[in-house]
């Protein structure tokens, strides 16, 4: 490399400093009754996670996969409907410790499940360390279960239905950090988005702390890529940093079977692609687990696969390079186009674009006098606000 290479080189990377990875594993298996997603990190890794990350410019470091079994039990009584406390207190107290660390080495932490258990301690790590900088952290909770059961209220017992009650500070297991500082998020700050199976208690709950759900009636109606942008404005205005906590569940099974109890009706390939890149061009991501991948019930690594491929959209992959953050910027700028499902401008929008310039110069004057006047009146054709979140209530017999 001569000189002036060597120069340009050196410039370039104090310009542009490399951007961090930490991964870290995770194989828990007891907070769900379907076994299998200790095998969740092993598949990712096999799935090409990894060397993706890699190709994508990240400086990587994989920590391995965190292990309990030499760490004490604490003396606190368990508490009445929580299966397999004592465990999977070991785990959030490890990942609590650990995850702090990663998060305050300057790294994006990535958490691979493991069962969805896994962000009672990820999220605790995550949301400790911003809280120490003076920043907000919300929570993208991406999953077709709300999870916020509580002892008092859980009809399975099973804690990975507990995990987002506990990182929003609900009661019920209080010891279960043991000397690990908490840092609970306010209630405000977490987004359910693809809800479609709920419990009856746990729809109450969630109800009287005014949880923002998004279920899979209102993505019917709006798409999501309308929805995606409100929270990340709603997360920008605030200057806040995001976690996002993916669990393949939020997918539909036709995409990604290798789960322990399918729900029907879940997310599209291209919906959860859509999703991960708008979060992506927002650059508020500081931290994902990704969690309930079930490698023994998965069809020759396709769930893990699609996992691998949705966290490259996170974190940078596309098609084309595209200048803009947000692609429908620039047909904003000539009307409010109406959006499909997947968030992008419509077909009959489409056509109002190709009229307007493949027509006539004696017919153009009046489609512009069209445009300008939705424009300028976006009430017609502007998409109605949605209704107040009205989550659907299910069982979660799992």
């Amino acid at each position: 490399m001569s000189a002036l290479e060597r120069f340009a080189v050196n410039a370039a990377e104090k310009l542009e400093p490399v951007r961090r990875i930490a991964v870290l594993g995770a194989p828990i298996n007891v907070g769900a009754s379907q076994r299998g997603t200790l095998m969740g990190p092993a598949a990712l890794r096999t799935a090409g996670l990894l060397a993706l990350l890699e190709s994508l410019g990240f400086g990587l470091t994989d920590h391995g996969d965190l292990t309990v079994a030499e760490m004490p039990d604490l003396a606190d009584p368990p508490p009445v409907n929580t299966n397999h406390y004592r465990e999977i207190q070991r785990w959030t107290r490890a990942l609590s410790r650990q995850g702090y660390e990663l998060a305050r080495s300057g790294a994006i932490p990535i958490f691979l499940g493991g069962d969805h258990s896994l962000s009672m301690g990820s999220v605790n790590a995550v949301s400790r360390h911003w809280q120490e900088v003076g920043r907000e952290l919300f929570v993208l909770w991406l999953d077709a279960h709300a999870d916020y059961n509580t002892p008092s209220t859980t009809p399975t017992a099973n804690m990975h239905g507990m995990a987002a009650a506990f990182l929003c500070g609900e009661g019920g297991l209080d010891s279960l950090l043991g000397n690990e500082p908490r840092a609970s998020i306010s209630p405000d700050r977490l987004k359910l988005f693809g809800t479609r199976s709920i419990d009856k208690l746990e729809q109450d709950l969630l109800r009287a702390r005014r949880v923002s759900v998004a279920e899979m009636r209102e993505i019917d109606e709006f798409g999501v890529g309308v929805l995606i942008r409100r929270f990340i404005e709603h997360v920008r205005a605030r200057d806040g940093v995001l976690h996002v906590s993916f669990d393949v569940y939020f997918l539909d099974p036709a995409v990604a079977p290798g789960v322990g109890t399918t729900v029907p009706g879940g997310a599209t390939y291209r919906e959860a692609h859509l999703i991960m890149e708008l979060l992506h061009e927002s650059g508020l991501v500081g931290s994902v687990d990704i969690v309930e991948l079930n490698p023994f019930l998965d069809e020759r690594g396709r769930t893990a696969r699609t996992a691998v491929e949705l966290i490259g959209s996170l974190f940078g992959q596309q098609i084309t390079n595209r200048g803009s953050p947000w692609p429908s910027a620039a047909a904003s700028a000539v009307c409010y186009p109406r959006l499909s499902r997947s968030g992008g401008p419509s077909r009959r929008s489409c056509k109002a674009q190709t009229a307007l310039s493949a027509s006539p110069p004696e017919r153009r004057s009046g489609l512009v006098r069209r445009l300008v006047r939705a424009r300028n009146d976006p009430g017609k054709t502007s998409m109605p606000e949605p209704e107040p979140d009205r989550p659907r209530t299910g069982s979660r017999l799992e």
